[in-house]
């Protein structure tokens, strides 16, 4: 871990790799697209693309890190699990989302895509897939609170992140709708419908915060039924989504929510183990550090330019 971040201190996105128990290891790219090579990001798309095959038939999906567009790769997030031996058995693509809001535009993680190989369900990745980025990004804002988003019509799903972060809406028992909630569910559904699956034909119905006719935009192949939906160990997650969702017609709950200070408290606390929390601190402070380290590296690099900034030897009259 600490040898991939230092090897990788120059650059502005991270690339973490750290272990998880003895048998996995966990890889985290922030936008492949912008940084990696054409081999690499086929190699990335190869691993992505084996383990959604145990599962379904990842080539009908065509949206997200299935489009086979580097552009894509340059707004994603990607969280790879695999075994030692390089074997990849889950990952979840988390989408950088610009939306445009006043005074200024503001930037959403999506959750995005989760998907686990059957074999490795049982070995303790969720708290890997859905929130050990968000709290790595979230240490690198400096503790400033990030929106996060999630479209789901799987109950399980809906109670994780209802659970886990602050301010969510909708849920069974909602904080407050700000108007905060409403523009910026307006606003991803005018200008980023592509990054999860949804067609211009879906509706959005603002009132309840659902998407009707969701599975139209590439990810038709994610459509459940309400029977092969997982469900949440608490039943009132389950009732939630049984009565706000069409599953015949093949609807989704869009739920926003912020991750801050209080949520990262629940995270460690009742999401992480015991075991993986001293690991964890660690990659967060290394995240942390390489933010303090990077702009003094750029500062004595004299072949970086600074906007209208020039160093001595590009001016050559200081």
């Amino acid at each position: 871990m600490i040898r991939s971040i230092l090897t990788s201190l120059r650059s502005p996105h991270m690339d973490v790799t750290l272990r998880h128990g003895r048998g996995h290891v966990v890889r985290i790219l922030e936008r492949p697209g912008l940084w990696m090579t054409d081999a690499q990001l086929a190699r990335l798309g190869a691993d992505l693309r084996a383990v959604a095959a145990t599962t379904l038939d990842a080539g009908s999906l065509t949206y997200g890190v299935f489009a086979d567009d580097r552009s894509r790769m340059s707004e994603t997030i990607v969280t790879l699990v695999t075994t030692r031996d390089g074997t990849p058995v889950a990952f979840n693509a988390l989408a950088v989302m610009t939306v445009e809001t006043q005074p200024m535009p503001v930037d959403v993680l999506h959750l995005g895509l989760v998907m686990v190989d059957p074999d490795a369900r049982s070995a303790g990745l969720s708290w890997v897939l859905y929130g050990l980025t968000c709290f790595l990004f979230f240490t690198r804002n400096q503790f400033r609170p990030i929106w996060m988003s999630n479209v789901t019509q799987v109950p399980a799903v809906v109670g994780m992140v209802s659970q886990m972060f602050s301010d969510v809406w909708p849920q069974p028992e909602p904080d407050r709708r700000t108007l905060t909630h409403v523009m910026l569910a307006r606003r991803i559904m005018d200008q980023h419908r592509h990054v999860f699956g949804v067609g211009e034909d879906a509706d959005f119905d603002e009132d309840r915060f659902v998407i009707t006719n969701a599975y139209t935009g590439g990810s038709d192949d994610l459509k459940k039924t309400w029977e092969a939906a997982p469900k949440h160990r608490d039943a009132l997650y389950n009732d939630f989504c049984r009565e706000a969702l069409d599953y015949d017609r093949g609807d989704d709950v869009i739920q926003l929510g912020r991750m801050d200070l209080p949520a990262i408290r629940r995270y460690l606390t009742r999401e992480v183990p015991r075991t993986a929390i001293f690991g964890v601190l660690m990659a967060a402070g290394f995240v942390a550090l390489r933010r303090l380290i990077l702009p003094v590296l750029y500062w004595s690099d004299t072949t970086r330019p600074f906007s209208i900034l020039r160093t001595a030897k590009d001016t050559g009259d200081v």
